[in-house]
């Protein structure tokens, strides 16, 4: 939603085109937009890549899955915990400095990762430090970045620019676990990490060329009272709290995909095949992911988000198991296109549904605490495989299912109205 006055609201009025109106095309034309998309596509490139390094990393060199759990929940977790103060800073410093700083600590503690890896000091603790450390500044990108999209576009179309936001998840899913995976097998986890260092950096430097985002005026409470204040808003809107639960459960299926997709890699194929096989299946689900996310913009759900997220949580269940557990790595490849499928239309549903229920001046610190409530369920479903992996991989599908089963169920705590009246 544009600031009143805005230029891309009345340009594009002026021109005879009415924000329903917008193609796909003609949304790229809106001023920051490309370079916002830029940059988003090459910080979520950067992390995709990670997710799975980290877990390849762990596997190869430790031979753990639980090792591999407890890592991918310590790149994602600690973020969620300070994400209010996250939110506080993005509506005082300004979603682009906030993008920018994050980016520009995550490459700093991916090359510090391949350093202690290159000299030996690579223990597990250190490792926990380090993926700790990444992970505080995860919610300045990703409710930065999500902060600036609703107020670059006209709201008409927020389903629209959601739907381009969702699809360049599914484009990293394409891209970041192949590369991720080959690098890995062939010139090994310091260089690799060096790499995704450079990704960052490059997120960092689109976002310099974005001219329209500028800090809002720093509120008059303190920075801990206005982190307070979005976590107590967040909490007592019925809305956003029955998001965070519903997809809180989604995710935790998500969580646990990515430490059981390697393991279950690993078990049928060599260490080096494994490796880039995994990336492979994660490449396959994302190319699906794209064309999900693309034709849910076309769908026009406004008013139905919640439909269509209950529909396609069921379909993700149904898609974990049986059909990824119970038919080897054909059925996993086939699996994860299915759960891919579903996760665009869940995700232009969640997006446009909150964005539209949320007041535009308390957006940074609203979505980075409804963003990390909604995420909780990947660390918790990544140290859950891990754990459960060591028991039974039949079990851990099951369990991972059963999460998007409940996340279809729980989106009836979703009101079907705001407190205005509005769907």
């Amino acid at each position: 939603m544009c600031p009143p006055g805005d230029a891309t609201g009345s340009d594009m009025n002026a021109g005879g085109m009415t924000p329903r109106a917008l193609s796909y095309r003609q949304l790229l034309l809106v001023p920051d937009m490309r370079a916002l998309l830029l940059a988003t596509c090459l910080a979520r490139l950067g992390g995709r890549m990670l997710s799975l390094a980290i877990v390849l990393y762990a596997l190869t060199r430790a031979g753990s899955p639980a090792l591999a759990g407890w890592l991918s929940f310590a790149v994602v977790a600690p973020g969620l915990v300070i994400s209010p103060i996250a939110g506080a800073l993005i509506d005082r410093a300004g979603a682009a400095w906030a993008i920018t700083a994050d980016m520009a600590a995550s490459a700093a503690c991916l090359l510090t990762l391949a350093l202690v890896d290159r000299i030996g000091w690579a223990s597990t603790p250190v490792l926990l430090l380090l993926t700790t450390l990444f992970s505080l500044t995860s919610p300045l990108s990703a409710a930065g970045i999500r902060t600036l999209l609703p107020r670059l576009v006209p709201s008409e179309v927020l389903d629209r620019a959601n739907a381009l936001d969702t699809s360049i998840h599914g484009l990293t899913d394409i891209v970041g676990p192949a590369l991720a995976g080959l690098l890995m097998g062939v010139v090994g986890a310091a260089p690799t990490f060096c790499l995704i260092a450079l990704v960052y950096a490059g997120a960092a430097f689109c976002i310099a060329g974005i001219r329209r985002a500028h800090a809002r005026p720093a509120p008059s409470r303190r920075l801990l009272g206005e982190a307070l204040a979005g976590l107590i808003r967040v909490l007592r809107e019925p809305t956003l709290r029955g998001l965070a639960v519903c997809y809180g459960f989604y995710q935790i299926t998500l969580g646990a995909l990515v430490v059981l997709v390697p393991v279950v890699a690993a078990r049928h194929f060599s260490a080096e095949t494994g490796e880039w096989t995994a990336g492979l299946l994660w490449s396959g689900s994302g190319a699906v992911g794209v064309a999900g996310a693309l034709v849910a913009g076309q769908l026009r759900a406004l008013g139905r988000e919640r439909q269509v997220m209950a529909l396609g949580m069921l379909f993700t269940a149904l898609a974990t198991w049986p059909i990824a557990a119970a038919f080897g790595v054909t059925g996993l490849a086939l699996g994860l296109m299915l759960i891919a499928l579903a996760a665009g239309p869940i995700d232009v549903g969640l997006l446009t549904l909150r964005q539209r229920r949320t007041d535009p001046a308390e957006l940074g610190r609203v979505l980075s605490v409804s963003m990390s409530l909604n995420l909780a369920g990947i660390p918790v479903g990544s140290a859950l495989a891990g754990l459960l992996l060591t028991w039974s991989l039949p079990a851990t599908f099951a369990v991972a299912a059963l999460a998007s089963l409940l996340a279809a169920v729980s989106v009836a705590l979703v009101p079907r109205h705001d407190r205005s009246g509005h769907a």
